[in-house]
């Protein structure tokens, strides 16, 4: 409480984060050599194809967002921000992130995550990792729809200090998944490739 990074509300008995945790967020968006090298080529892609582009985190069981870019003009529809969390094991982002974990890695935090689900549910959603899986070793993206009207593929960045985040484009869309990733996979690695290129040139010389 001394740091005043919580405050306490009488009304109802309870402490909630306080102003100076955001500008904590605010500092390190602002100091981050890959938010730094990546938004102006997710904002340049973002308004030339009319997509949304994300680049997220892993955090225990969840995805972070620490950039996104939403497409959509009418700001009460661009309703993912940075900070927002989604769930591993429903999104492309988590996949994507997924395939890259070493097998034991990996299985230790399905086992996390299978435990919040009963047996029956998690068979579609453990063979749809499988084929994401698959698909990023052998395409380097993959492909997922867990929302209605929403087509999303992403695939693994591997940042300077070996953490490794997840990119990703997606739009709202009454076209199937294949349809789009036929249409916008080569965008995606494109993008990736450009954002390796710069980290790459501003990496200082061994």
């Amino acid at each position: 409480m001394t740091s005043g990074f919580l405050e306490y509300e009488r009304g109802a008995r309870a402490y909630r984060l306080a102003a100076p945790v955001l500008s904590l967020g605010h500092a390190m968006r602002a100091a981050s050599p890959v938010l730094n090298a990546a938004t102006p080529f997710m904002r340049d892609v973002s308004n030339k194809l009319h997509v949304n582009i994300g680049l997220a985190s892993a955090d225990r069981t969840e995805m972070v967002y620490l950039e996104s870019i939403r497409y959509n003009r009418r700001a009460s529809l661009r309703t993912i921000v940075a900070g927002q969390r989604v769930p591993i094991e429903l999104t492309s982002l988590g996949r994507a992130y997924l395939a890259t974990r070493p097998t034991a890695a990996r299985q230790a935090l399905l086992k996390k995550i299978m435990a919040g689900y009963r047996s029956a549910s998690w068979k579609p959603i453990g063979a749809e990792i499988d084929r994401a899986i698959a698909k990023v070793v052998a395409a380097d993206y993959c492909v997922a729809s867990w929302q209605p009207g929403v087509v999303a593929m992403s695939t693994p960045l591997h940042a300077p200090g070996g953490q490794t985040l997840a990119l990703n484009l997606s739009l709202m869309t009454d076209d199937t998944a294949a349809s789009v990733e036929r249409l916008h996979a080569a965008d995606l690695l494109a993008l990736k490739e450009r954002i390796v290129h710069e980290l790459d040139r501003r990496a200082p010389p061994p």
